[in-house]
């Protein structure tokens, strides 16, 4: 795997974007604390030429994602999500049931079921066979491969394409984004929605960095990349979800009508500086500053003998845990709604994962809300902690601690 040169316009990768030492696969739960696990560098670079911020291939998504733990309906804030998005775009492009709709890495249907209503067909495409059986048990049609430029010729036309949070998974982009022109009809509409580089960088969210991301992605990176497919972003809106994301809208060139709203961002991220190298140089050492604080925080706590337990055995908590060195010394345990998840173990770090319920048990004085960006989906849900006077501690964008 060449981590030399761009994935996209194959210029010679020079500026490193960040650092964050080895790393085991974030989503690589181990089932006992007797196995081994590899651990890999993890590390992002930032093109001179086209400035799409990418991290170096160690594995490939046949080793990431041939089984995954990562379930989408456990988060009640994104089906929501969901659910109004499919509402929202069905009024909008005036779907019916003689269209077609095709969903990109479906994962276990969270999105496609809200279709059903509707009558309107859908189809997934899911590489892991464990959560595509997921899916098929909603009801949905799933076939379980890799989508890209030549498994795409086999797929059919469609009028919407769906890809959330998947256009960051997939190291061969430029196939990728081929096979998105392959399956899409004449006037059809692509929507992909991703985390949103500009807002990485203003909160400092680099626990968002993890093997699984091939890229860190903005407006003006992925207009390039459409645009060279014959693709043309034609509306965006920026989301709160994931800590900041934006949802594109693309079709064949000529077929949508440009939205002020492209060229309103396009120019918000060249006023941040996302195209001027010097912009990316000096990310690392926020990234240093708060592993400093939370280290010193955690270290005060326990020498006064705090409990600390953790919320969500999320992919980006186990960067932020295995970046700072931090493990079952500091965090007792993690709780975690999935019981895919309850009974193993977070990669490096080798936190256990319990059940909710496990709060209540042992009475932490302390919960950490690893996955930051459901901050008020937890507190929610966990406010009884109150009773015994625990309190919250989150350290994106920095190490903060709060009462419910």
């Amino acid at each position: 795997m060449d981590n030399r040169h761009c994935r996209f316009c194959g210029r010679e990768l020079k500026h490193t974007f960040v650092d964050l030492g080895f790393s085991p696969l974030s989503n690589e739960y181990l089932e006992d604390l007797g196995q081994g696990q590899m651990c890999y560098p993890l590390r992002a670079q930032v093109c001179g030429e086209c400035f799409l911020v990418q991290a170096s291939l160690y594995q490939r998504p046949e080793q990431i994602f041939g089984t995954y733990q990562y379930f989408s309906s456990y988060s009640e804030s994104w089906l929501r999500h969901c659910k109004s998005y499919v509402e929202m775009i069905v009024s909008r492009l005036g779907l019916t049931r003689e269209n077609h709709v095709l969903e990109i890495a479906c994962n276990d249907g969270y999105l496609l079921q809200y279709f059903k209503p509707f009558g309107i067909p859908v189809r997934g495409v899911e590489p892991a066979e464990n959560v595509a059986a997921e899916a098929r048990a909603k009801g949905i049609d799933v076939s379980c491969c890799f989508f890209h430029a030549d498994t795409a010729r086999e797929m059919g036309k469609y009028d919407l394409v769906i890809g959330n949070n998947v256009l960051a998974h997939v190291p061969d982009i430029n196939s990728f984004v081929e096979g998105l022109s392959l399956v899409l009809n004449a006037a059809g509409t692509i929507t992909m929605e991703f985390p949103h580089l500009m807002r990485l960088m203003e909160s400092c969210q680099f626990d968002t960095i993890y093997h699984e991301h091939f890229y860190y992605l903005s407006l003006t990176a992925v207009q390039r990349i459409f645009q060279t497919h014959g693709l043309e972003i034609y509306d965006v809106e920026e989301l709160e979800t994931h800590g900041g994301s934006l949802r594109i809208y693309a079709a064949h060139k000529g077929h949508g009508c440009v939205r002020p709203a492209v060229a309103e961002l396009l120019g918000r991220e060249e006023a941040f500086g996302l195209r001027d190298i010097q912009t990316y140089a000096g990310f690392m050492e926020k990234v240093e500053a708060i592993k400093l604080d939370a280290l010193h925080l955690f270290t005060e706590l326990k020498q006064r003998g705090k409990r600390i337990a953790a919320f969500g055995a999320a992919a980006k908590g186990n960067t932020f845990l295995n970046y700072c060195g931090i493990k079952r010394d500091i965090i007792d345990f993690v709780v975690d709604s999935n019981p895919h998840k309850q009974g193993l173990y977070l990669p490096g770090s080798l936190i256990p994962i319990v059940g909710i319920e496990a709060l209540r048990e042992n009475k932490p004085d302390y919960l950490l809300i690893l996955p930051w960006n459901l901050k008020e989906e937890i507190v929610s849900l966990t406010d009884y902690v109150r009773e015994w006077g625990c309190r919250f501690i989150t350290c994106i964008p920095d190490v903060r601690v709060f009462s419910a």
